[in-house]
């Protein structure tokens, strides 16, 4: 009897050993699988919104270089012509708001939209990497600078004339009201602060709008100057443990930081998994001692350590999935049925993917089934119940050799808030904020692309009277007027046709694949009687027309040209001896 009682603790015991071991290794697994996936894609978002905020920064210059050549300035001392160009910029400008300075090569000022003392001394040392960037010929971005309590940022291009560097432009943004200050507002989250910060460790702009203009903590200024996204672990002055993530070599020695305690980056997921191996130690010996109860507490044992292990699981914001050499779903964690609203178990993993992913994934899937221990990484589109679909982060790992899991485990991390900002700042890239329709950098694009195969008919339109609108109704009755061109212009547009503004009142359509030059001219007259068709602004019927240039491209014909010649014909038009001429800037 004794001699069968301590066979059967024996066995007890050595059950319990191995299921606690099996049990601790997939928790340290999962653990160390689950923080490696969360550290890289915290990196990787890092560059990836570092990339987008470098993007603007070029954006911005591109949008006062454009003005620079697009808009010949006499370069004289108070010249009122060249103010009147500056503050009628300014107005329009998505970013340059608070106003620009014109200067001569040595910082001397020559023109502003303001007098002197509203912006920062051309002294100052913000202004050293603007220096250092326009000393090799590139656009330069300042530091943050404070003047009458406002905190701005300068970017500033030079003016060539005949090849040569012959004054400065700067542009002052007000960080406070910029265009990444609004972005990272709306994508703020109380778990972490995301921030734009200068090579002096000024923050330029945050998701907490109060941190704008404040300095950041010493241990992240020493890493500003990182090309490569890197983690930094300080702790406030309350005694707090923090961890930011830095992405540096932005323009002007700018660098994108996301900061968040060490509590929230870590989560719960390394103190349950420490409960859990704790529990099961635990419930061990309590196995081997409780000879009577062995049984009983064996199935207690795996019992609550289930519980808690699918606990863990159900509150993680990532979704496990466990798939088989088929690709059908045997497991998914409880957080798949929150986010997608409805349980995925049993079906296939290619019938729950957008349309257009299934080929992709399948190929990349078979790829993976086909070598033991293999890693995937992918971004897909993921139905929902309501039959929408959300992007998702895949990362697949082949454990079919694996006999704890047995399948292929994925790890799916939602970004669509992510690749929503990436695409939306992508756009904004490419269109001219006021209209919606591409921008000149996007109709030099299409219109390359055409000339490649096919003719191209190019219009070139300018508004007549259009400043006159301006001057009497206001800005915003201008700017009312110009969409309302814009939607004109746009419904006679075919599918294949491009209508892009490439200037304060003026817009070019690009015709594909046009035909003989009676098409083209019959449009510009229809297009003409559309435009001179009354307007109705704000309550006022607004009268305008239009001077229309028309020229047939040939295929290979390059596309600067190809505007310039259509800007000419333009301009003859609307100073030919039928029509009085204006002043042309």
């Amino acid at each position: 009897m004794r001699l069968r009682s301590w066979l059967v603790v024996g066995i007890g015991a050595t059950l319990l050993l191995a299921i606690g071991a099996v049990g601790i290794s997939v928790n340290r697994s999962a653990l160390r699988a689950a923080e490696t996936v969360h550290r890289a894609d915290t990196l990787a978002l890092a560059g990836n919104n570092g990339g987008l905020a470098e993007q603007l920064l070029w954006v911005s210059a591109k949008e006062l270089g454009d003005f620079v050549a697009g808009h010949p300035l006499a370069l004289t001392a108070d010249d009122p012509g060249d103010r009147e160009a500056l503050v009628e910029y300014a107005d329009k400008s998505t970013f340059f708001q608070y106003g620009l300075v014109l200067t001569d090569l040595t910082g001397n000022p020559l023109n502003s939209t303001r007098t002197r003392n509203f912006f920062p001394d051309m002294e100052g040392v913000g202004y050293k990497p603007v220096i250092s960037a326009l000393a090799l010929g590139r656009p330069g971005f300042s530091s943050i600078m404070n003047i009458k309590n406002t905190f701005v940022q300068a970017v500033a291009v030079p003016i060539v004339v005949a090849g040569q560097p012959v004054a400065l432009l700067y542009g002052y943004i007000p960080v406070a009201q910029s265009q990444l200050q609004e972005y990272l507002v709306k994508l703020s989250d109380k778990a972490h602060t995301s921030m734009l910060v200068d090579s002096a460790g000024t923050v330029g702009a945050s998701s907490v709008p109060e941190e704008v203009g404040t300095l950041v903590d010493s241990a992240i200024i020493e890493q500003l100057d990182s090309q490569e996204s890197v983690f930094v672990n300080y702790r406030e002055a309350s005694g707090r443990t923090m961890i930011a993530v830095v992405k540096g070599g932005l323009p002007g020695g700018w660098a994108y930081v996301r900061t968040q305690s060490r509590a929230t980056f870590d989560g719960p997921v390394r103190n349950r998994s420490l409960t859990i191996n704790v529990m099961l130690l635990t419930m061990l010996l309590v196995g081997v001692g409780g000879l009577a109860v062995l049984g009983y507490r064996s199935q207690l044992v795996r019992r609550r350590a289930e519980e808690r292990f699918s606990a863990l699981v159900e509150h993680a914001p990532d979704v496990v999935t466990v798939l088989d050499a088929e690709g059908r779903v045997v497991y998914s964690s409880p957080s798949g049925m929150r986010i997608l609203g409805f349980g995925a178990v049993g079906s296939s993993v290619f019938d729950i993917l957008h349309e257009d992913d299934r080929p992709h994934v399948r190929e990349r899937f078979a790829a993976l089934v086909a070598e033991k221990g293999a890693l995937e990484r992918m971004q897909v589109r993921v139905l929902q119940a309501g039959g929408t679909h959300r992007w998702f982060d895949f990362t697949a790992s082949n454990q079919l050799h694996n006999a704890a899991l047995d399948g292929v485990v994925i790890n799916a991390r939602d970004i669509t808030d992510s690749r929503e900002m990436q695409d939306r700042l992508a756009h904004d890239a490419h269109h001219d904020p006021l209209t919606g329709l591409p921008n000149r950098r996007r109709l030099h694009e299409r219109l390359a692309a055409s000339l490649e195969a096919s003719p191209v008919g190019v219009l070139f339109v300018d508004l007549d009277g259009f400043k006159p609108v301006n001057d009497e109704l206001g800005h915003e009755a201008g700017d009312e007027l110009l969409r309302q061109v814009g939607a004109r212009l746009s419904s006679c547009l075919r599918p294949a046709d491009v209508l892009a503004r490439v200037g304060g009142d003026e817009f070019v359509l690009l015709l594909p694949g046009v035909g003989p030059s009676d098409d083209a001219s019959g449009l510009a007259a229809r297009l003409r009687a559309l435009i001179g068709e009354p307007f109705e602004i704000f309550g006022h019927e607004v009268g305008i027309g239009a001077s229309i240039g028309l020229h047939l491209a040939a295929p290979g014909e390059h596309p600067d040209q190809v505007i310039r010649t259509a800007d000419q014909a333009m301009y003859a038009v609307k100073h030919g001896p039928s029509r009085p001429g204006r002043h042309r800037a």
